[in-house]
Formats: structure tokens, C-alpha cells, sequence
């Protein structure tokens, strides 16, 4: 596995008082997680739980600042839980996600996971029926653990670059469906979309086939693709929409032509990887847990849920995809689609 390592400010600076550093004891071992929670939680109304895993070899905090899943949590008013997970021989920080690669230690994740999930519970006034699970890379395997094995507690799942081993899929066994989503890339080195990594993992569209039958989802999707609205990223993306399964499940592929191992819309780039910043991965995860509780779809309604329409700016970067300057060309991409040049002088 190729180690990730990003340069990042402490994110206890960065978020002040909403996020803490936390302990729980599971298996006689001390586990930590980083709790974020909204500036607007008093405790009144029962809110949503997310988990956010990190990949093999990163850890919690990097997981934090990359995906930038903390501003959601604040403007949609919801928990979110970064766990660690441990040390594997070569002291790289791992999730036990059910393949062999990472079953070096017989680590309870499962146990710890849904431990955590209970301590969180007890101690804020959460929503039961929205608790979802998403990762990056091994973090996203290990969110497909979770859809298998704890699918009492978690209503959907998420995964970036993340995959299943071959033999989840012949064992896995939900008591109920599980809303998916994926987002891969199909440049993807470290888990190629083709699958077949230390020959036991699975390929994506082998892992979405599953998950469809399994839902009982349309096994012909709605496609869409994406509006290549910055060319600088050198990948585009197709939308695979598989509706209508039981209790209005469905199965979402996020497939990025030429994309690598990394979080579309993220403004930290990871050398030999392209990131797409055609979409914002973290908001497009929101947007699909925020559809589904426990029991399925909230709406009862099976069509594609469009988000809000009010025009939103996302992000704004320069010509070369980056975090722009106070002056010159900006390029401001808004959750419409649209994309508005302004230059600016200083």
C-alpha cells in the first residue's frame, strides 16, 4: 500500500473548541477518535451520527482536514466521529476490515466500531435511525464490513477508493438492505478499479453488481455524466444511478475516468493521483445519507432526489485548480454546475 502523507495544520487549531481528542476502551485496548461536534448542538433535538474512517497508513486527523467533512456537520447540524484505528507490524495505522492483507493482528473493529457508536449514543442526543458509516480507501473497506455486520445500526455506507475482498462478497449477509454509494477512480493505483490487489481484491463493478442484487435494485442504472466543468483535473466523471430496490434502497457509482486514490473536491493534491474537482465528494456522501434512515428512504419516493436549488458556491479555486490568491483569475464553481470567472485586483 502507498502511504499517504499529507502536510497538515493541527485541526485542533483549526476547529477550536467543536472537536475533542476522546478515549474508549475496547478489548482492554484504549482506542481514540476525534469528536466534532456542531456549533449549533445543544442537545435539544436528536441529531445524525457519521463516521468517517480514515485510510491505511493516515490517520484521524489527516481524514478530518482532507475530507473537510466538520463544515458539513456544521451547516447540516449532524455528529461526526473520527475513529483511529491500529498499529499494524509495520506500525502503519489500519482497519480490520475483513481481508487478509489487513488481518494481522485479529483486531475487533466491528466490536470497537459499534462500542462507539453506543458511547456516542449515551452520551448525545443522537438520532438512532441515521447513523451512517463512510471511508477513504481502507476505511471505505471497512465501511462495507460494517454495511455486512452491523446493519442493525448503520443505514448507509459510503466509500471513496475503497473496495470489498472477494470473500465479503460470498459471505456477507445484511439483515436488511443497505444503501450504497461508491466513488473510484479508474486510474486508481493502490486499489485498482479492475481489482484483483494481493489477489483478493474485488474489482468495483463486481462489488456495485453485489450490493444491486442484494438491494434488489434496477439492474439497468439511470447514467448521467457530469459536467466536466474543470478541464485542469484531467478526469471526468460518469453517475450510475441503480433505484427502486427494497425499502427504496438504491446503489450509487461515482465512477472518475482517470481519476487516482484520492477525495474529489479536495484542495490537497496527492502527487501521481488526479483529483477530480468536477464534484465535491463530502457533499455528494451528505446529500445520499441525508435521504436514508435505518428503514430506508425517508420520502417515499424511488426517483433520484435532486439537492436543494437554491444556488450555493462550493468552492473557489485559480487556473490551475488551487486555492486562489486575494487577486487575478478565480474560477467560482457553484452546486448547480456553473462555473463563474471573476478577476480580481489588488
Amino acid at each position: 500500500m502507498k502511504r499517504l502523507i499529507l502536510i497538515l495544520v493541527t485541526p485542533y487549531i483549526l476547529l477550536s473548541q467543536n472537536v475533542s481528542n476522546e478515549i474508549l476502551t475496547h478489548d482492554n485496548i484504549e482506542r481514540s477518535y476525534i469528536l466534532y461536534l456542531p456549533s449549533n448542538y445543544d442537545g435539544a433535538n436528536s441529531v445524525p451520527l457519521v463516521l468517517n474512517l480514515h485510510g491505511y497508513s493516515s490517520n484521524a486527523g489527516q481524514q478530518l482536514i482532507y475530507s473537510k467533512f466538520y463544515e458539513l456537520a456544521d451547516s447540516e447540524g449532524f455528529i461526526l466521529i473520527h475513529p483511529e484505528g491500529t498499529a499494524d507490524n509495520l506500525g502503519f495505522q489500519f482497519w480490520n476490515s475483513g481481508c487478509q492483507f489487513w488481518n494481522t493482528n485479529n483486531i475487533d473493529d466491528v466490536g470497537f466500531l459499534s462500542n462507539l457508536i453506543d458511547t456516542i449514543i449515551f452520551q448525545y442526543n443522537i438520532d438512532t435511525e441515521q447513523v451512517y458509516s463512510m471511508g477513504m480507501s481502507n476505511g471505505g473497506f471497512m465501511s462495507y464490513r460494517l454495511a455486512c455486520e452491523l446493519s442493525d445500526k448503520i443505514a448507509a455506507i459510503a466509500s471513496v477508493t475503497g473496495s470489498m475482498c472477494e470473500n465479503q462478497i460470498a459471505s456477507c449477509s445484511p439483515n436488511k438492505p443497505v444503501p450504497i454509494m461508491q466513488i473510484h477512480g479508474t486510474a486508481d493505483p493502490t486499489v485498482t478499479y479492475e481489482g484483483g490487489n494481493f489477489s483478493e481484491f474485488a474489482s468495483i463493478d463486481d462489488v456495485v453488481s453485489y450490493w444491486v442484487g442484494f438491494n434488489n435494485c434496477n439492474s439497468n442504472p439511470i447514467l448521467n455524466i457530469v459536467p466536466d466543468n474543470n478541464i485542469l483535473d484531467l478526469c471526468t466523471v460518469e453517475h450510475y444511478f441503480y433505484e427502486n430496490g427494497d425499502s427504496g434502497s438504491s446503489v450509487e457509482l461515482y465512477k472518475i475516468i482517470n481519476g487516482g486514490h484520492t477525495w474529489p473536491g479536495a484542495a490537497i493534491p496527492l502527487a501521481g493521483n488526479n483529483t477530480n474537482q468536477d464534484i465535491n465528494a463530502s457533499q455528494i456522501i451528505w446529500d445520499f445519507f441525508n435521504k436514508y434512515n435505518i428503514n430506508g428512504l425517508i420520502e417515499n419516493n424511488s426517483s433520484i432526489q435532486e439537492p436543494e436549488t437554491k444556488k450555493k458556491k462550493l468552492k473557489s479555486i485559480d487556473i490551475l485548480g488551487r486555492e486562489p490568491a486575494n487577486n487575478g483569475l478565480q474560477l467560482h464553481i457553484y452546486n448547480d454546475g456553473s462555473v463563474n470567472k471573476k478577476y480580481l485586483i489588488k
